[in-house]
């Protein structure tokens, strides 16, 4: 035993200064295989991009980077954007879960519609994920199309927030005369029951996103509600005032809305 033990100090010995014999490697460093980390640049570049946006570091930008239009289309229809959505739900109905519900019809929830409720991912597919500038005139015959579909984390949990006794109101950047075909939009997609549904009138045109939703939620303060959480894809539909108790984005790499 006392041999054994001596042949393996003596072993380690060898190895520190370097007179192992050559069968044995002198770094532990060599035993690694010898592997390129970053095989694609794009792809790390681009990850790092889409860090910087939904961290609200990028600031404003109109399009996405040219090279990362494969990045945000493989993001978009694969397996991470759903597993981004499906944490934002669980955060979200975990909070909800955790509130003391007063009971007397004023607890609320805040849901923006676009890239929050409803994805136009197979507009956006059309348009190159947000490498093309955005035209106002092909997105609104979309939008008359009413016909894009429901994200599926996300109408779970406007279920479950139903069933928990919250109120739900829809603040959306879409104009008052979209009212029809976001409503038949959203029966087509599954939702029911909201509390009210709040679109861009005469007055609210040209308003930055930030300062006309800081102004619905205040008007729903001043009739008595307390808005226990906000979801959005975008930090324009979370900041500003008369936020709520917690707010929760979405992941959208494919466009900015200030």
């Amino acid at each position: 035993m006392a041999s054994g033990t001596g042949l393996f100090v003596y072993t380690i010995l060898l190895l520190l200064i370097g007179q192992i014999p050559t069968a044995f490697p002198q770094s532990i460093i060599q035993i690694l295989p010898k592997v390129n980390l970053v095989s694609d640049k794009n792809a790390l570049y681009c990850d790092s991009w889409r860090f910087s946006v939904e961290t609200n570091d990028a600031g404003y930008w109109s399009t996405i980077p040219t090279r990362c239009r494969s990045f945000v289309k493989d993001y978009m229809i694969g397996d991470r954007y759903k597993s981004d959505s499906e944490v934002v739900a669980g955060n979200s109905l975990t909070f909800a879960k955790s509130l003391e519900i007063a009971g007397d019809g004023k607890d609320a929830w805040v849901f923006d519609i676009d890239e929050t409720l409803l994805t136009n991912l197979p507009y956006y597919e059309a348009h190159g994920f947000g490498s093309e500038t955005f035209d106002e005139k092909s997105f609104d015959e979309w939008v008359e199309m009413a016909q894009a579909p429901a994200i599926p984390e996300s109408l779970r949990l406007y279920k479950e927030l139903q069933q928990l006794g919250i109120k739900i109101f829809l603040l959306t950047g879409r104009s008052e005369y979209q009212r029809n075909v976001t409503v038949q939009n959203l029966y087509f997609a599954g939702y029911k029951n909201w509390e009210k549904l709040l679109l861009r009138g005469p007055s609210d045109q040209g308003k930055p996103a930030i300062v006309y939703k800081s102004e619905k939620r205040s008007d729903l303060i001043n009739e008595g509600y307390t808005i226990h959480g906000s979801s959005g894809d975008q930090w324009s539909d979370l900041l500003g005032f008369a936020i709520a108790q917690r707010s929760f984005k979405l992941p959208n790499p494919m466009y900015y809305i200030a």
